[in-house]
């Protein structure tokens, strides 16, 4: 039997995330609540803090009004241009307790092992580094050293983690934020280091969509700039809308 009636897989994205935020708080009026939460990258960012116990509008207001150089801090770059020092630093003042297992509703994050070349689903022991690696976009972002490994965003191998989830619960929702599109500008280095990220990590989308049972993809994505907070509400309202007009048979 499994363990989990429902859970819900939340991929990453960069700041369309806020569209988890509106997906989730379409399915609590809905009525439907994830007994389980998988996150990549952004969908770690979100997961966290709803397994934590904030409603999507009180996270969503949590980083309301907030810019792209609030949650980086600029160094050297040796491993990366920026580090998310900062918004663990928001995320470890909201939920307090380092600890997967001081959570309100399981979480699973997923990062990715730079030494292996491998996924890994870590759901117990230290929560807010695991949550920084899993966002952290190799080269833009420095890769998170955990014990003797050092990890880098998940979504490098598996962007949306359906995976941990499948043997645990009876049916899963996957909410896919960033399809790969075609893309008119690519000029710069954010340009370049972000689609050539979304490229690579849109691979095994297939097998993702197969294994769940409802698979959700928010609209118009392609239109936002995955480093910028300007675009938030629409961004947000967008998932909300989307997952709104959907049927649940759960």
């Amino acid at each position: 039997m499994k363990k989990y009636k429902l859970g819900i897989a939340l991929s990453g994205g960069g700041t369309r995330g806020f569209a988890h935020l509106g997906v989730l708080k379409a399915l609590n009026e809905k009525g439907i609540y994830p007994e389980i939460v998988a996150g990549t990258s952004a969908g770690s960012i979100a997961g966290v803090l709803y397994c934590a116990g904030y409603s999507p509008d009180e996270i969503f207001k949590l980083f309301k009004k907030k810019k792209f150089s609030d949650f980086t801090k600029m160094h050297l770059p040796t491993n990366g241009l920026f580090s998310l020092d900062n918004l663990t630093q928001i995320i470890r003042k909201a939920v307090v307790d380092d600890s997967f297992e001081k959570l309100k509703i399981p979480f699973i994050v997923c990062v990715a092992n730079l030494h292996t070349g491998k996924a890994e689903y870590i759901n117990t022991g230290s929560l807010f580094n695991v949550v920084q690696a899993s966002s952290s976009i190799p080269i833009l972002f420095s890769p998170v050293k955990i014990g003797k490994n050092v990890y880098v965003d998940g979504g490098l191998i598996d962007n949306l983690p359906v995976r941990p989830l499948v043997r645990k619960c009876e049916k899963i929702i996957a909410v896919n934020i960033f399809p790969n599109e075609k893309v008119l500008n690519v000029e710069n280095l954010f340009q370049v280091a972000t689609r050539t990220f979304q490229i690579s990590i849109n691979k095994d989308i297939r097998y993702d969509k197969r294994r769940c049972h409802y698979y959700l993809e928010p609209p118009e994505m392609a239109k936002y700039n995955m480093l910028e907070t300007k675009h938030m509400d629409k961004i947000f309202d967008l998932g909300y809308q989307y997952c709104k007009k959907m049927k649940f048979d759960l």
